[in-house]
């Protein structure tokens, strides 16, 4: 494998922080917000960085915004840090957003799962075998959110060339486990559920976890993940304490406060990212914008953050 790989998946295996997407009072795409956002990530040794992710709105973006901000971000990292790029929808704006990234210069792309609620478990292979082979020699995260296609289709997944890596985003780590005895032991198995379910994955071989958490309190996530890797399960839990309330915030209202959580948290801090699309929720609730106050005036904020904006 050659040396740009072997980085990626050594990459892959610290944070991967998943960037909101910034919008303006004209709910236009607002990119240049991201800058202080980055710069922070990098300085606290984040892995890698992904445009177009969940946290970034994928599915509120259009086909057109969602290349523009692969452009833009990659131009803000500026090869700090590798830049992943998501990919997916329809076959032929997951075609078109894997050209854009590879001509943005994005270091990896991380395929989402189809959204067409008439998916076969093959379908997915041919949906990602081609959009890998628009990518080029890009190399290719899988964005695995439903494992119910099981172990054959996961396995044929693994196999199409330039797929380097897996994040698991089910709730099912002995699934994960059995997936990752099962593949190719060059791939990496990469925790997206965040920090609360890392240590759970870490536990039967992933490595490194997803994070939008990094957009407030990046230095936190690395200090979970430093835990990790080196086998502190105690430390990485108490760590995980201290952040878990700003993710069951995320998670209520179904999930729909997901992105309004960190939005509203940037907003508190100087650091404002606009609100984010319907349908998300917003605004926060008056008692979960409450407890978002109460919760980061307890944190060690980074003196950059407090004077952003």
């Amino acid at each position: 494998m050659n040396q740009v790989n072997t980085s990626l998946r050594k990459a892959l295996c610290g944070v991967s922080g998943i960037l909101v997407t910034p919008f303006d009072a004209d709910d236009h795409i607002a990119p240049q917000h991201l800058t202080p956002i980055v710069d922070r990530a990098v300085a606290a040794g984040v892995g890698t960085l992904v445009s177009n992710g969940n946290t970034g709105e994928f599915y509120c973006l259009t086909t057109a915004e969602a290349e523009a901000m692969v452009h833009a971000t990659a131009e803000i990292v500026d090869g700090r840090l590798p830049l992943v790029a998501g990919v997916g929808r329809g076959i032929q704006d997951a075609l078109t957003l894997a050209k854009a990234s590879r001509i943005a210069g994005a270091s990896a792309l991380m395929v989402h799962q189809p959204p067409d609620p008439f998916v076969s478990p093959r379908g997915v292979v041919a949906y990602v075998a081609r959009i890998a082979e628009e990518g080029q020699d890009l190399p290719v995260i899988l964005y695995l959110r439903d494992d119910e296609i099981g172990p054959d289709a996961i396995a044929a997944l693994c196999a199409i060339p330039n797929v380097i890596g897996v994040k698991w985003a089910s709730a099912s780590p002995l699934r994960l486990g059995n997936a990752i005895q099962a593949n190719d032991p060059s791939i990496v198995w990469v925790g997206g559920l965040a920090e609360i379910w890392a240590p759970a994955f870490y536990a039967v071989g992933a490595r490194g976890f997803t994070s939008g958490l990094i957009n407030v309190w990046p230095e936190r996530s690395v200090a979970i993940n430093t835990a990790l890797e080196n086998g502190d399960f105690s430390g990485a839990n108490a760590l995980i304490r201290g952040m878990s309330a700003f993710e069951a915030l995320r998670a209520e209202e179904r999930n729909g406060a997901n992105v309004s959580v960190v939005k509203a948290a940037l907003k508190l801090l100087g650091q404002d990212c606009g609100p984010p699309r319907v349908p998300a929720a917003w605004p926060l609730t008056a008692e979960a914008n409450r407890r978002l106050s109460a919760l980061l005036s307890e944190w060690p904020v980074p003196q950059s953050v407090a004077q952003a904006g």
